[in-house]
């Protein structure tokens, strides 16, 4: 069998179909496979995501292997991280027979991509996917975690999911994914992808996402975990003011006051008004009622007609 020139090394319709035939693979939506079939379309993401001849890109959920083909004609190094036990142990040898003069530059790790602390070779500096629908977000903000190396990220999502990622404050969709994916980067929605490129077709569209990560991090005294728990309880309750919202947060409505105000936001706002920022010094003010006196005053003033207004919103 001779290997395919460089215009037919990716795969196409028949390829997949083929491919996955051979392997006995029957797409899951138990793991949000859908496979991409259309050349044209991955080589669409590779520009998208800039990726450079000197990159070294970590993939989530390579599956046939159609996107890291894609990835291997322009990086320098590609790691694909694959659950699947047969896709990850037909993968190799689809590089190999594909592209066999890049095969060298391929790595390939068999493992729950929210398990993986490590990868193979020079650090990332670039993760491009293609991410099931059922966990792109916790894999997304845990890939970002693990490896600050990563500068530039497009992942490749369901078109919900992208609108929750690019979100802004005031926006109806903002929430807890934009904040988080805030705190690492610059985020911003890069295009839309069709039902028609995948096999098979989602009853989805899919978009893609755009993360750049901050040359500073956020400025703040407070740590990751202390900004994430403040957004987790304000938009548990999404439809309640922050005073309401972040009282289990803070150990009492009075106590969310007395930081909210240390922190420079009015007790009346919502988690969907709020920057990461403001998120940020909230969590550094969580003590303001103990520790500060004229705040705690400020807090606790007129607290029993808050707590009435609070219950009259709730029940709205």
């Amino acid at each position: 069998m001779t290997s395919p020139t460089p215009a037919d090394a990716l795969l196409g319709p028949a390829d997949v179909r083929e491919l996955a035939a051979a392997l006995g693979v029957r797409p899951t939506k138990q793991r949000g496979q859908n496979f991409v079939i259309d050349a044209n379309t991955v080589r669409r993401i590779v520009r998208t995501a800039e990726v450079r001849p000197e990159d070294t890109v970590v993939e989530v959920g390579p599956g046939l292997g159609s996107l890291t083909l894609a990835l291997l004609e322009v990086a320098d190094r590609v790691t694909a991280v694959e659950i699947d036990d047969v896709l990850a142990s037909a993968l190799p040898a689809t590089i190999a027979a594909r592209m066999p003069e890049r095969a060298e530059r391929f790595a390939l790790v068999h493992r729950d991509a929210m398990q993986v602390r490590e990868l193979p070779g020079p650090a990332p500096t670039a993760l491009v996917a293609n991410l099931p629908y059922n966990v792109a977000v916790p894999v997304l903000l845990h890939m970002l975690e693990t490896f600050p190396s990563i500068e530039r990220t497009l992942v490749m999502v369901q078109a919900e999911v992208a609108d929750r990622l690019a979100a802004g404050p005031g926006n109806k969709v903002y929430g807890v994914p934009s904040v988080k994916a805030n705190w690492y980067a610059e985020v911003k929605r890069a295009g839309s992808i069709g039902r028609n490129v995948f096999w098979p077709a989602p009853n989805v569209d899919s978009g893609l996402v755009s993360l750049v990560r901050r040359t500073e991090p956020i400025a703040t005294s407070a740590t990751r975990q202390e900004v994430f728990a403040v957004v987790d309880a304000a938009f548990a309750q999404r439809r309640k003011t922050l005073r309401a919202a972040l009282a289990g947060w803070a150990g009492s409505a009075a106590a969310a006051e007395a930081a909210l105000v240390a922190a420079g936001v009015s007790p009346q706002a919502r988690g969907e008004a709020l920057t990461v920022h403001e998120f940020a010094r909230i969590a550094e003010n969580r003590g303001a009622a103990a520790g500060d006196t004229t705040v705690r005053d400020t807090a606790v003033r007129d607290t029993a007609a808050r707590d009435t207004a609070e219950q009259k919103d709730s029940q709205a």
